[in-house]
């Protein structure tokens, strides 16, 4: 009994020592929670700070600008030859052996300059031979006119018979024929010992003999005859190219006064060599559907030779006003070509152009912006449509680049010496 009540005794004693132990570990944890929050408070307000921050940098930076107006030539792009303004093939007009040769090859020759003769000796004889005849004609001519003349002093109707009278009017008559027959034939004596001088019938370059002194040459017609040489006039000398249909019908809508060309050589940088348009054809080859025209070049120098290949371009349209800008900020949409716009709200979209040709790293807008439009220019990468973009202004300067000739590998010498 008494074990029992000391048991019952007891248990308050170690009842109340449990709530106190637990309360004061209740009190503790509520302060080391408050101070967990507090701390992930402020570590959240610090990772927060730099995320704003992070996500207030995200706007790309593009340079903007407005497209450039300038005034520029409208040039179409060609290639052709340089040709001779004048060739001619000299052949002899008669037959003989060449005697003598005039000229060096590859001359400059002057119009009316002696180049080959042909051996004169059976032709001086043959116009002798024709003077003569002529010397005899004239001889008796003389004599029929004089017997005519003393019919004509005879009086009376029985002093000749009307036949002898016909018949002395009739010799008269026939010497006049044969003089003026045997002239003719001195003549073209005369002529072949003319064309035994060949000379130049144009002045220009003459080429290389075809023949040597000593060998007899055929004066046939026409191409049957021996070929000597042939002469080019190479100033001023023509360049001919062929223009396909849709360029011929854009130039004759597009067609300036001027009609000015330039051409640049194989070798050549830039558009130094200066001509205008000579010749049209006056219709179209039905088989390539081009046409052929021509223009012409002054040459003092004989620099240009005829069989050059030349690159050329041809002022048809004039001058023009237009909108540029450059080449980087063409961005391509399957067949279409665009550019990006900054709108008023910073925000960026996309505009549809048609483009036209280079020039000094800027491509001619023809259609599809304005002179107002803001055209990202730099870090066109960055851009997204429909993003906003912090713009910064920007220029659009034209760059020219050197033109690289259609042969950039310059020809080397093969061999080589040290100089003694």
């Amino acid at each position: 009994m008494n074990q029992m009540t000391k048991i019952a005794a007891d248990a308050p004693v170690f009842a109340a020592g449990t709530s106190s132990r637990w309360r004061w570990s209740r009190r503790h944890g509520g302060v080391a929670a408050i101070a967990l929050i507090a701390v992930l408070g402020i570590g959240w307000k610090w990772i927060e700070q730099p995320q704003a921050r992070a996500s207030a940098a995200t706007l790309a930076a593009v340079g903007v600008s407005a497209p450039l107006a300038r005034s520029v030539t409208q040039w179409d792009d060609y290639v052709g030859r340089f040709a001779p303004s004048q060739t001619v093939e000299i052949r002899p007009r008669v037959s003989g052996a060449v005697t003598a040769i005039h000229f060096r090859d590859g001359d400059s020759v002057q119009r009316g300059q002696l180049l080959f003769t042909i051996d004169q000796r059976p032709f001086l004889a043959a116009l002798a031979e024709a003077r003569a005849n002529v010397a005899s004609a004239r001889s008796g001519l003389m004599l029929a006119h004089n017997d005519y003349a003393r019919l004509q002093r005879l009086t009376g109707d029985e002093a000749v018979s009307a036949s002898e009278a016909d018949m002395l009017r009739s010799r008269l008559q026939a010497a006049q024929a044969a003089l003026a027959g045997a002239q003719a034939r001195e003549r073209q004596r005369a002529l072949d010992v003319e064309f035994t001088q060949v000379r130049a019938p144009i002045s220009g370059r003459v080429s290389d003999r075809r023949v040597d002194i000593g060998n007899l040459v055929s004066g046939a017609e026409g191409s049957g005859a021996t070929l000597l040489t042939s002469v080019n006039r190479l100033d001023p000398i023509y360049f001919n190219f062929d223009a396909s249909e849709a360029l011929y019908l854009k130039s004759q809508r597009d067609k300036g006064d001027s009609g000015a060309v330039e051409v640049r050589l194989q070798d050549e940088t830039d558009y130094r060599w200066k001509g205008k348009l000579d010749f049209t054809d006056n219709g179209l080859d039905p088989r390539s559907g081009t046409i052929r025209i021509r223009a012409l070049f002054d040459n003092p120098g004989n620099f240009l030779t005829p069989g050059l290949f030349g690159n050329m371009r041809l002022a048809n349209g004039g001058k023009a006003n237009a909108l540029l800008v450059p080449d980087e900020a063409i961005q391509s949409d399957q067949a279409r070509k665009t550019v990006l716009v900054v709108g008023k709200d910073d925000s960026v979209a996309v505009k549809p152009v048609e483009l036209g040709p280079l020039v000094d790293g800027l491509r001619i807008i023809r259609s599809g912006l304005s002179p107002d439009d803001r055209v990202i220019v730099s870090n066109i990468q960055a851009a997204m449509p429909g993003a906003k973009v912090a713009v910064r202004p920007a220029r659009i300067t034209p760059t020219p680049a050197p033109v690289t000739p259609v042969d950039s590998a310059a020809p080397i010498a093969a061999q080589a010496t040290f100089t003694r």
